[in-house]
């Protein structure tokens, strides 16, 4: 589909709601929960504020990060074992910097990553070339691709448009599951508040709502997860509250800068950069690039230069202006649609079916959503209490 048609599916998707754009980041009502107060200013402005607050600031004592003092933690946790720490890796830049910053600190973190099925031969390269500079033992879960085509299929039946997160599922549950294995204390995440602060739930539902995920594979596939990695809200707080299992976004730590840690990797570890974000994954690039703009009238850049201007690193006129520019290659898109049909075992007739079917919510389905957003309430208290590690999430 050429760009122009791209960006009018965006615009007749809007249309059928009163068109809104917030007045200091670019969040408008694509996202069909955003609320705006009497400035127009949206709510993911505030909750970006507030995650500054709560999840940046705690790290921070008369203005110096403690870092060091969490690594010799985790140091000390992990003495007399093979590794002090777990981290995932994909090949982009997050990760891979996480990565570079755990080895300055002189910690000793076991790689892990999933493999879905959809990585690029350059996400290949880049996680083989960098941790080997490194010097970062990786361990690799091999997805059993027949169980995961069903699941994806699955999502994309559902006409939700949250229909990736049965990889981040996986990572998430992959994650707490190797570190208990290898009786490990900490998972380092390379989320991050200056790039990420901002992400629509009605954009990106239940990344660690089993309950949901479940529901709909159920709705659409008669076949069972039998090895699909997963966690239901119990194991979720068995790892946390028993086996003692922390979260730490590492890069939060830090005034964090994407382009200068590109520079970094480029420059000391041989690292290739993917021109876009997330785009290690062939399905994520056409999904964002192709799915998400067209059926949904979603464009995920939003958030991302929204996430940007709250951190003070994009001007709202630089955002808007890039917004304007084409959100894909023409010829990359109808690429990796043939591609993405093709390994989904679907005619492109069927695959434009799925594209057709009316749009559905998280909330067309069995979930967790309402228990979710009262625990969430209570874990915010908890961190601003100090009662709660600051970087715990569900």
């Amino acid at each position: 589909m050429e760009h122009t048609n791209i960006m009018k599916s965006i615009e007749e998707t809007q249309a059928h709601t009163q068109y809104r754009i917030c007045s200091r980041c670019v969040m408008d009502t694509s996202d069909c929960e955003i609320v705006f107060d009497a400035n127009g200013v949206c709510n993911h402005c505030r909750r970006a504020e507030d995650l500054i607050t709560t999840r940046l600031s705690l790290y921070k004592s008369g203005g110096a990060y403690q870092i060091d003092q969490v690594a010799a933690r985790m140091k000390a946790s992990g003495k007399g074992k093979a590794y002090d720490c777990i981290i995932g890796v994909s090949g982009g830049v997050d990760s891979t910097y996480a990565a570079y910053m755990l080895k300055k600190l002189g910690l000793r973190p076991l790689a892990v990553h999933f493999d879905n099925g959809w990585n690029s031969e350059l996400a290949v390269k880049n996680i083989e070339v960098t941790l080997k500079t490194l010097g970062i033992d990786l361990h690799t879960h091999v997805v059993d691709w027949e169980e995961f085509r069903s699941l994806q299929l699955s999502f994309l039946k559902a006409s939700v448009p949250d229909a990736e997160i049965p990889t981040d599922h996986a990572i998430w549950a992959l994650l707490y599951q190797t570190a208990t294995r290898f009786g490990l204390q900490y998972i380092i995440s390379g989320t991050n508040i200056s790039t990420e602060s901002i992400l629509p739930q009605s954009w990106t539902y239940g990344v660690s709502d089993w309950t949901y995920i479940k529901n709909i594979h159920r709705t659409y596939s008669a076949k069972t997860l039998g090895s699909y990695p997963h966690a239901s809200l119990g194991k979720f707080i068995y790892y946390v509250m028993i086996r003692g299992i922390k979260t730490f976004s590492i890069l939060n730590t830090i005034d964090y800068n994407k382009d200068q840690a590109i520079e970094v990797l480029e420059r000391e570890l041989g690292w290739t950069n993917y021109g876009g974000k997330h785009h290690e994954s062939i399905y994520t690039r056409f999904f964002q690039s192709y799915i998400l703009p067209v059926k949904f009238g979603i464009d995920k850049r939003r958030a991302h230069f929204s996430s940007l201007i709250i951190a003070g690193t994009m001007t709202r006129a630089e955002a808007l202006c890039k917004l304007e520019t084409s959100i894909a290659d023409t010829g990359l898109v109808q690429e990796d649609l043939q591609y993405v049909s093709k390994k989904l075992d679907m005619s492109l007739a069927d695959f434009e079916k799925l594209m057709e079917a009316p749009v559905k919510s998280y909330t067309d389905f069995k979930s967790n959503a309402e228990l979710y957003r009262k625990l969430k309430r209570l874990m915010n208290v908890g961190k601003r209490w100090g009662l709660l590690p600051a970087q715990m999430g569900l």
